[in-house]
């Protein structure tokens, strides 16, 4: 049996080959087994094969005794609201996120909608997979369950109505699903939305929804500047993850989106503290402490940033691959709740967003994330050690290597799904000297690349 679709957070292959109905069946049996779970939430993205998937899913989940609530079409984080909400044992997303349309997965939570990855069950559930099952003596239960509502309540009550002001913003769903949640909120909001491949199609007309390829931006740029917008957002087909970009159509990275919405979380909150990851930080630290918070450096993905801030209850915690993290969503990601809060600053602040980034680009300029194939990350990532480390004011291994300076610093990091290195490079109010040494690092690691 194939199960190449299992991976280190989640579950993710080509369909029918890696992931098919079959197999979706013992898994779904799986999950009962090794969890114990009474009562499920499954839901499921816009592709074309999700339906059948989550369908034999549920059969499982059923035949192994558990009773299943569907939630239907929808995103990832309405499973994870559903899932801690209704005081669910446990929650099923069958998506694939921004991977191929011919693929599809699963993310799969626990009571309180706490992550299940390779190192708390995950890997269990594939092994268990390849053993016979029998049926349960009593089997689950099987009902709907409608959760927009209370998840639209729950998305409005992070920001203060009263305080906003009719604007005009762009969305762009890429044809997933974040389009039927837009439609919803619209009816409670004074803003104007234009709408661009809004309606939920998984033959994906405009591509695969990935708006962090440069590629896929030009749709949401353009339309910002023809309607004269207040900001454009884009969001991946399972919309847990949500991009911006300003007034002028500019794409904005997402580490500064992370110090923006810790400086608004913190206003409302009084102080608290933010997790953050270790690829770019000197931005977000200083946000944080001049607005009374505890900065807090996490290794980066998606389980690792929510035990850590479950460990710290912690109020956010912010990725710069546009992942956000918040205290009352069970502690986890949002691709809605970031939007929401932007726009209410922007409302309340009177300012364009634009305004509101470029003060933070200046003070802290950044490479952005470059990926480099290596034949050998460790020998490269330690030979680039020997040489930095040597003078540094701080070497950190929280998350592949960062080094730090006075004036600058960088972070060089293994990926964990591809054999290519990710450099990060940031300053301070000094742009020239961040360029030249994101040259010298690249250069350097090419040379060592080449031996």
């Amino acid at each position: 049996m194939d199960l190449s679709c299992f991976k280190a957070y989640d579950l993710r292959g080509r369909v029918p080959d890696q992931l098919n109905p079959i197999l979706a069946e013992k898994i779904g049996r799986a999950y009962v087994e090794i969890t114990g779970a009474r009562k499920v939430i499954v839901g499921y993205d816009i592709r074309l094969s999700s339906p059948e998937i989550a369908e034999a899913l549920s059969s499982g989940l059923m035949a192994a005794g558990a009773d299943v609530f569907d939630i239907g079409l929808c995103g990832t984080e309405q499973v994870y609201f559903a899932t801690s909400h209704y005081g669910m044992d446990g929650g099923i997303m069958v998506t694939a996120s921004h991977n191929p349309k011919d693929h599809n997965g699963m993310k799969m939570v626990g009571p309180e909608s706490r992550p299940i990855s390779s190192d708390n069950g995950l890997n269990d559930i594939r092994d268990r997979v390849r053993e016979p099952f029998f049926d349960a003596a009593e089997q689950g239960k099987y009902e709907t369950l409608e959760v927009m509502s209370a998840y639209v309540d729950h998305l409005l009550g992070y920001i203060d109505a009263g305080s906003l002001k009719p604007m005009t913003i762009v969305c762009n769903a890429g044809n997933g699903g974040a389009g039927l949640v837009i439609d919803e909120l619209e009816q409670h909001l004074p803003f104007e939305f234009i709408k661009v491949h809004h309606q939920p199609d998984g033959h994906f007309p405009n591509g695969v929804p990935n708006p962090i390829l440069p590629e896929n931006r030009s749709a949401t740029a353009d339309a910002v500047l023809q309607n004269g917008a207040a900001m454009g957002i884009a969001w991946d087909g399972d919309y847990d993850r949500c991009f911006f970009f300003d007034e002028t159509g500019r794409f904005i990275e997402g580490y500064y989106i992370v110090g923006l919405l810790a400086d608004q979380f913190l206003r409302k909150t009084g102080g608290g503290k933010v997790i953050h990851d270790p690829r770019l930080t000197w931005n977000t630290q200083d946000l944080v402490e001049a607005a009374g918070g505890e900065a807090i450096e996490s290794k980066t993905g998606h389980a690792f940033i929510k035990q850590r801030m479950r460990d710290e209850d912690a109020v956010y915690g912010g990725e710069m691959s546009a992942h956000h993290y918040f205290r009352d969503f069970a502690y986890c990601d949002s691709g809605m709740i970031p939007w929401l809060l932007v726009a209410e600053r922007l409302c309340q602040s009177g300012q364009p967003l634009s305004s509101l980034i470029d003060a933070r680009i200046e003070a802290y300029p950044a490479s952005g994330e470059i990926n480099r194939t290596i034949s050998d990350p460790p020998k490269v990532i330690a030979a680039i050690e020997a040489k930095y480390g040597v003078g540094a004011k701080s070497v950190s291994h929280v998350d592949g290597l960062s080094v730090e300076f006075d004036n600058w610093r960088f972070n060089l990091r293994m990926s964990n799904t591809e054999p290519v290195v990710r450099l990060n490079v940031e300053a301070r109010g000094d742009k020239a000297l961040m360029e030249k040494k994101t040259e010298e690092l690249l250069a350097e690691m090419e040379r060592l690349n080449a031996q």
